[in-house]
């Protein structure tokens, strides 16, 4: 990918929009140990780290993989609400609905409306956004009830807001690829004894970078 200036930009406002996310998931919702409460706004940590970074880099990629404006406004505004739902699924375990509703919403209209940018020239873009928006979230809660996990209703929600804005073989490579990197990362911290095997991983960070990376696939 050549670092264009379109290119530097969007990292530059990944960067921010990330570090936003970080500070607002701080804050809200409402918990226990923020300042609704009467506690500390947790300060800058590892995740202030990993959702700028992160931010940057999807933002980054981003532009360097769309070029049309109203798909990369369409995409920004996507990619804004997947940080900040990584940042508050981090900090409190949490996805809320006020995002992962709409979300839903927005991407069924911008799919039917032909106006889905990673839809746009697929065949049959409507059947595969529901088939996708509706199948993976029942084949999670499936999986889930097989082995036991713990899987929340906002999983299922976040992942049939990315079905229906990704479409079938956009979502299936995003979280295969997805899934990989998380188990590869931490097998690693396992080792590290950074992580124990009992330690509670939430699952939306997954689906979250299976979403970012469904819209970066070719």
């Amino acid at each position: 990918m050549a670092l264009t200036p379109i290119v530097v930009a969007y990292a530059v406002l990944g960067l921010v929009v990330g570090l936003i996310a970080d500070r607002l998931s701080a804050r809200w919702p409402a918990h226990e140990e923020g300042p609704h409460a009467g506690g500390r706004v947790r300060s800058r940590d590892w995740r202030t780290i990993v959702l700028t970074l992160g931010g940057a880099a999807a933002f980054a990629a981003l532009a360097g993989r769309w070029t049309e404006p109203r798909d990369l406004a369409i995409l920004s505004v996507y990619f804004a609400a997947l940080l900040v739902l990584m940042a508050t699924d981090l900090d409190q375990k949490l996805l809320p609905d006020v995002i992962t509703l709409p979300l839903i919403v927005v991407a069924l209209v911008l799919t039917v409306t032909g106006t889905n940018p990673l839809l746009a020239g697929k065949d049959l873009p409507i059947a595969s956004a529901l088939m996708a928006g509706i199948g993976a979230p029942v084949l999670l809660f499936g999986l889930d009830v097989v082995v036991k996990g713990a899987l929340g209703m906002g999983d299922l929600k976040l992942v049939a807001g990315l079905g229906l804005m990704s479409g079938v073989t956009r979502l299936f490579s995003g979280l295969v690829v997805a899934s990989i990197a998380s188990a590869a990362l931490l097998i690693v911290l396992i080792v590290a004894h950074r992580l124990t095997m009992k330690t509670v991983i939430p699952f939306g960070p997954i689906l979250i970078l299976g979403g970012i990376l469904a819209a970066l696939a070719p």
